[in-house]
């Protein structure tokens, strides 16, 4: 059986709503626990480490906002993301006041859903399950964001990292900037004007031939996008 992708434990007392989020995250790869109840998924949270916790704003017994405030008391570090049909704005401030690392308002797409979800891990470090890579002799390494060749290592950015990863994930193609843009940087318009892919794969590039002499690793297909160099 694969390792799970992370932990999440989803605190929701609409039934529906959280047997839809369960069903969802495990078919995504994910391990999910749902709890329905305020007290009890406050008791749950601070008790067992989740790589991320989606909470509710209302809830029996304990508010959303509280739980929050507690865990994040307890535990600096944990992942919080915080579900609610509240999409006021000072709701929404209450909610990162309280210590959420995201917001998302009902009613709510589930791709929207995955890619915060998946959003929220990387920035937090919570993103499990990737393991390091070897492309042109070079080990790139997620998890420290480190690229190694012959004893010689560089440090890597998250988002360089997540450019490597995706494109290894997807070498049998190009992968255009568009793409890049919606999966890398999560932008929902990608047809934006901007130069935010060359000026990163620029600085990855250099990286890149510090580690390797001259092979760039990367090819730019013109009017097409990227891909790692064939048999990569």
């Amino acid at each position: 059986m694969n390792k799970p992708k992370a932990t999440i434990l989803i605190v929701e007392d609409d039934p529906a709503i959280l047997n839809g989020l369960m069903d969802v995250l495990i078919f995504n790869g994910y391990a999910a626990e749902g709890i329905a109840d305020g007290s009890q998924g406050l008791a749950r949270g601070r008790d067992k480490v989740f790589d991320l916790i989606l909470l509710d704003v209302m809830l029996p017994g304990v508010d959303g906002f509280s739980i929050c405030r507690q865990i994040r008391e307890k535990r600096p570090e944990q992942a919080i993301m915080m579900l609610t049909a509240k999409g006021a704005e000072d709701d929404v401030v209450a909610g990162f006041k309280s210590g959420a690392d995201d917001y998302l308002s009902k009613p709510f797409s589930l791709r929207e859903l995955m890619v915060r979800i998946e959003a929220v891990l990387r920035r937090t470090g919570k993103l499990v399950g990737e393991a390091p890579v070897k492309i042109c002799g070079i080990i790139f390494d997620p998890q420290n964001l480190q690229a190694t060749k012959d004893g010689t290592c560089l440090d890597l950015t998250r988002r360089e990292m997540d450019i490597i990863a995706y494109l290894h994930q997807n070498r049998r193609r190009i992968v255009s900037k568009k793409e890049l843009l919606t999966r890398i940087w999560h932008y929902k318009d990608a047809d934006i004007e901007t130069r935010t892919v060359d000026i990163h794969m620029l600085k990855l590039r250099k990286k890149i031939v510090a580690l390797t002499g001259n092979a760039p690793l990367i090819q730019t297909i013109r009017g097409e996008g990227y891909r790692l160099e064939p048999g990569q």
